[in-house]
């Protein structure tokens, strides 16, 4: 029976499984793999097994809403989004969230750091089935979402369908049918 940390009262339900995603600006990769996420996760009916949030590793853009370009693709594919811009927080963030998912190699390297055991932090792309079963898989595959921000529009689809493999992946490993 989980506890409350707030008044110490005892639940009938089961605790929230802490999901975090991870970015370098919190306004483009993360939150639309969190988007998407909480949507595959309330679709199948089971949002409440989770805490969801996405942050950054740097803060020029904490307090901001996501990119336009995510909302917009965000929107096409039916994904409601609702965000405002965070920073990882080096001194909660651990504590509250089991699974980090970084974005690249780079944010898992940053994150780990003060993440213990370092191995919580995971490639969000290592949950895409379609990686996983690939009949002979290079152990070179790049699985880093690559940062659409600087590149044309077609990156931001691209960067969703990724998101939606790998958030799909994710919610089987978390909650299987």
């Amino acid at each position: 029976m989980p506890t409350n940390p707030r008044d110490g009262s005892q639940s009938d339900r089961p605790a929230r499984r802490g999901v975090l995603f991870v970015c370098t600006g919190n306004i483009c990769r993360s939150p639309l793999a969190e988007a998407i996420f909480r949507h595959l996760a309330d679709r199948r009916g089971v949002a409440e097994l989770f805490e969801i949030e996405s942050c950054g590793t740097g803060g020029w853009h904490a307090g901001q809403g996501a990119d336009p370009r995510t909302v917009a693709v965000a929107r096409r594919y039916g994904i409601p989004m609702n965000h405002v811009a965070r920073t990882f927080d080096a001194r909660r963030d651990p504590a509250r969230f089991e699974w980090i998912l970084a974005m690249d190699r780079s944010h898992q390297r940053e994150v780990s750091h003060v993440v213990r055991p370092a191995e919580r932090v995971r490639l969000i792309r290592e949950f895409d089935a379609t990686l996983a079963s690939h009949p002979n898989p290079d152990p070179n595959h790049d699985l880093d979402v690559p940062d659409p921000y600087y590149g044309a529009e077609d990156g931001f689809d691209e960067m969703y369908h990724m998101l939606d493999r790998a958030c799909r992946g994710l919610l089987e490993h978390l909650a299987p049918r």
